[in-house]
């Protein structure tokens, strides 16, 4: 396997040798130690959200003709305007919103959309166009971008997971995928990289320096944010199981001072193609819940001014309802920005017009590229062309 493709499927490291403690590289995103720092966090909301029973137009006559039993009535929604509502489970986002440190995009999406999770997933991720098949993702390319002199470590982007996300892959550099740093004893970490140092591989074996490398990285990442972990622990209870566990790491990381840039979470249930109304309303409950205890311990730490939210998934649900109780894929939603330091707060784009549908789906109206840039240019200071391959033009929200 070659370096490149190692890389790419391990998540692990950079090729940068290890330096210890902070590394400064070259590019925007990453700041010296005595410049306050502004971190990126995207929360993925797995299986096709329904963006349109979450922002809902709830004076327009043909939403309730086309769901009859799941369309959410006026006096159940949080009421953002004359028109529209956001769904009841939403009262901590209402409250961002109405607080001026929300932003709703309505109608994002892309040319020629796909409805398969998996493929939809890997163009948001990537951020390819449908046509296009691409082995990295738009945060390992801005990750990519710090390699003009020296690379950044692997733990300046961390996945709280499993596995490593397309989203976080680069071609030199990978973020780094954890599902809790406690877990990896100190003292079994320190003598796995002790007996690593012991046994450097010698210059004949090029793939097998390489990999002592990125498992040296790997393990360093580990101990450096098992040291940060360390240095507080939150008392905050998080609702919203798994996945407030998940915010609960980010929020120590960001308030303990930790100089990861960037955080990834998920949660996932969204797919809700049978007695949606139930299902998604636990759902949305969860990333509300959460979202606001998360919130709340920043603005208590004073870091929500620093910090940047952005929430999504891979498609929207269908117009109309299904005979069980749900919706099938669709195309066009929501994308959901948070954030103390927001230029101009508020509802973006116009809610999708239920009187000019394409074959029974919503019509986007923004490319959801044009979020990725205003977020590269606007708050990481990348350069969103060479990261995403074009020029989408931003939007004036940072």
């Amino acid at each position: 396997m070659e370096r490149r493709q190692f890389l790419q499927h391990t998540g692990l490291a950079s090729a940068a040798a290890l330096v210890p403690g902070f590394l400064k590289a070259a590019g925007g995103m990453f700041i010296p130690e005595d410049v306050r720092p502004r971190n990126l966090v995207i929360i993925q909301l797995s299986g096709g959200n329904d963006g349109l029973n979450c922002v809902v137009p709830f004076r327009n006559d043909l939403y309730y003709a086309a769901r009859p039993k799941l369309g959410l009535k006026k006096e159940e929604l949080l009421l953002l305007s004359d028109e529209i509502g956001l769904h009841p489970a939403m009262t901590g986002v209402a409250d961002l919103y109405h607080n001026g440190e929300a932003v709703i995009l309505n109608g994002i999406g892309y040319p020629n959309p796909n409805r398969s999770h998996f493929r939809s997933m890997d163009i948001w991720q990537s951020g390819s166009d449908a046509q296009s098949y691409w082995s990295t993702g738009w945060l390992g390319r801005v990750l990519d971008s710090s390699c003009n002199d020296g690379c950044a470590p692997p733990h300046h982007a961390v996945e709280i997971a499993e596995n490593l996300s397309l989203a976080m892959k680069g071609n030199e550099v990978s973020g780094f995928a954890l599902r809790d740093p406690r877990i990896v004893r100190k003292k079994r970490d320190s003598e796995l990289l002790d007996a690593l140092a012991a046994h450097a591989p010698v210059t004949e074996h090029p793939q097998a320096a390489f990999l002592h490398k990125v498992m040296t990285t790997s393990f360093e990442s580990t101990r450096y944010l098992q040291e940060v972990l360390d240095i507080r622990r939150s008392p905050v209870i998080y609702p919203g199981g798994a996945f407030g566990n998940q915010l609960k790491t980010v929020s120590e990381l960001i308030v303990n001072g930790s100089n990861t840039r960037i955080y990834y979470v998920s949660l996932s249930g969204f797919d809700t193609h049978a007695g949606q109304k139930g299902a998604h309303n636990r759902q949305l409950q969860q990333w509300n819940d959460a979202l606001a205890v998360f919130i709340s311990e920043l603005k208590e730490h004073d870091r929500f001014k620093d910090t940047l939210i952005m929430t999504f998934s891979e498609f929207g649900r269908r117009v109309e309802e299904n005979a069980g109780g749900g919706t099938d894929h669709g195309t066009a939603s929501n994308v959901y920005v948070f954030g103390g330091g927001l230029k101009r707060a508020g509802l973006y784009n116009d809610i999708p017009r239920l009187d000019d549908l394409d074959n029974g789906d919503l019509k986007y109206t923004t490319d959801f590229r044009t979020v990725y840039a205003t977020l590269l240019e606007g708050w990481l200071e990348a350069d969103a062309r060479q990261v995403l391959g074009g020029d989408f033009g931003k939007i004036n929200f940072l």
